[in-house]
């Protein structure tokens, strides 16, 4: 089951995407856990057609799972992340146009629009709507599937991981003899892991297959792949590797913030310089790269010598300055471990790696002090960045070192712990766990807080979705946005009235400050629980 306001989100986007029935469904299974049909039946009190109609549109929108249980049979279960990207839907069918062309952005919002589909369905359902040429939707159709954007919907994605790594755990534990110490159990642990990711990737390298030989035996041309689509595989939408872009950009915004455009030109170069082989965010660091790859990565209209400081007239070579920003986006002259965790990428020898999960630990970082100095002020953010730096602190010298009086530390404790940016470790000196004879430690939790500040995120981006639905529904408005959809307004909105088009302007406005607004909290969840993945416990 998920969280309140968590699952008041995911039903009202499922509201947003499919209608009130299939909400109420979701809002059931997330209210109550996984049910099978027949308790969805009786717990939602709607038709048992309508009802299987709406597990399939779900499913097809990979956004139930269904899995087999002995005691109810068949019993299906909301996928909550699922459900959640989808507010990025929007970004991801822009990046597919950006990066490959208004065709690619046809086809993914197709695949978005119907869950999971095949090939030639694509194709035949976009030449109905465009007069193109089929091999201009075959090719760019190739280059999503071999880049990873589309990958093929396979039966595993249908079961909850969750499930199959119980049941690999167990599996593994069967086989140690005796009772399991706590070595064998996590080397259990691993191995089902390993195992449940070698399946996943094994069931997704199906999709592409050679491309058949002419009866006549001609050999093909260099410039044809040899590979072609498979007509018989379902393809869905990758998150993963759009979701890797988003990352970059985030990554590029990071150093141009820290330093400057050049830097920030330098990052994006050798974030593209491995672009290809970027395929989930989960990597801790990048694929290696040189200096001239980066360097080739630039063009002729960025200039880098701007932000640098020459004491030569002449203009360098650009592998020259690229080098002097990779040293400095390196941190090379602060070789200490505050220099290591300021740095954006390692730079030894010929190698270049982008370092994934150092930047995404600072980025979590900071978005914890951005949400304690909103509530808490400068002094919530010194004593957070004292508990991060040093770990467990007693209230004395979390006085003293942060500075701030006796009186107001204990208050300031007591809210940012209420809040769970900060938690507390009880260490008694006896059996008895006296309060009088016991120490109390602060420290910050990062895995307690993210999720804390995760759940408020949520109920953000709830509420700010209910105020667009209000003020579009407020009976001015929607009078006026009813007159400009009729046919003659539409094509001439001079046949409104001036009070009509200001408070069209008015809604506008408004509409746009929301939207924005979800951007930045959807950016910060981004950040929290994508990025999260690489390990907030080794932070």
């Amino acid at each position: 089951m998920a969280e309140a306001d968590t699952a008041r989100l995911c039903t009202q986007i499922i509201h947003s995407h499919f209608g009130p029935l299939t909400s109420t469904i979701v809002s059931t299974l997330l209210s109550r856990g996984r049910l099978s049909l027949p308790q969805l039946i009786r717990y939602t009190s709607i038709k048992p057609r309508t009802v299987r109609a709406s597990i399939l549109v779900l499913v097809q929108h990979n956004i139930l799972w269904h899995a087999t249980s002995d005691d109810d049979g068949e019993v299906f279960e909301v996928n909550i992340d699922e459900c959640l990207t989808r507010l990025r839907f929007g970004r991801f069918v822009w990046q597919a146009g950006h990066q490959f062309g208004a065709a690619a952005e046809e086809i993914v919002q197709l695949v978005l629009d119907h869950g999971k589909i095949r090939s030639p369905d694509i194709v035949s359902s976009l030449l109905t709507r465009n007069a193109k040429d089929t091999t201009v939707y075959a090719q760019v159709l190739y280059k999503l599937v071999s880049e990873s954007y589309l990958k093929p919907s396979t039966i595993l994605s249908h079961v909850s991981p969750r499930d199959k790594r119980i049941r690999y755990e167990s599996e593994e534990k069967a086989k140690i003899s005796g009772f399991p110490t706590a070595k064998e159990l996590r080397e259990a642990r691993e191995t089902a892991a390993s195992r449940l990711k070698r399946e996943e990737e094994e069931a997704e390298r199906v999709g592409l297959k050679r491309k058949a030989k002419d009866h006549g035996g001609r050999p093909a041309k260099a410039s044809e792949p040899e590979e072609v689509v498979d007509d018989t595989v379902y393809f869905r939408v990758n998150y993963d590797k759009f979701n890797t872009h988003i990352r970059n950009k985030l990554i590029e915004s990071s150093a141009r913030e820290r330093f400057n455009d050049g830097a920030a030109l330098v990052i994006r170069a050798a974030l593209k310089a491995t672009e290809s082989k970027q395929k989930t965010i989960e990597d801790i660091r990048s694929d290696s790269t040189t200096a001239a790859n980066i360097a080739m990565e630039i063009t002729d209209d960025d200039s880098l010598i701007s932000g640098l400081v020459t004491s030569s007239s002449r203009k360098p070579k650009t592998i020259t300055v690229v080098k002097q920003y990779l040293g400095m986006l390196a941190f090379s002259d602060n070789p200490t471990p505050a220099g290591r965790a300021a740095s954006f990428l390692s730079f030894g020898g010929s190698k270049v790696y982008v370092e994934f999960g150092i930047i995404g630990t600072r980025l979590r970082r900071r978005v914890l002090e951005a949400v304690t100095r909103e509530r808490h002020g400068d002094d919530g953010v010194r004593v957070l960045r004292l508990l991060l730096d040093t770990g467990k602190v007693d209230e004395k010298q979390i006085s003293k070192i942060a500075m701030i009086a006796p009186k107001d530390t204990r208050p300031l404790l007591a809210a940012m712990s209420a809040e769970s940016l900060i938690s507390i470790q009880e260490v008694p000196k006896s059996a008895d766990r006296n309060p009088t004879r016991t120490f109390y430690l602060w420290y910050v939790d990062l895995a307690k807080a993210s999720s804390v500040l995760l759940v408020n995120l949520y109920k953000t981006l709830y509420n700010t979705e209910m105020r667009k639905r209000a003020e579009k529904d407020e009976s001015e408005i929607k009078a006026v946005l009813e007159k400009r959809e009729r046919t003659d307004v539409s094509q001439d909105e001079s046949l409104l009235t001036r009070n009509e088009r200001e408070l069209l302007r008015e809604w506008e406005t408004r509409i746009e400050k929301l939207t924005i607004l979800q951007g930045r909290v959807e950016e910060a969840v981004f950040i929290l629980r994508d990025l999260g993945r690489l390990g907030i416990g080794e932070d």
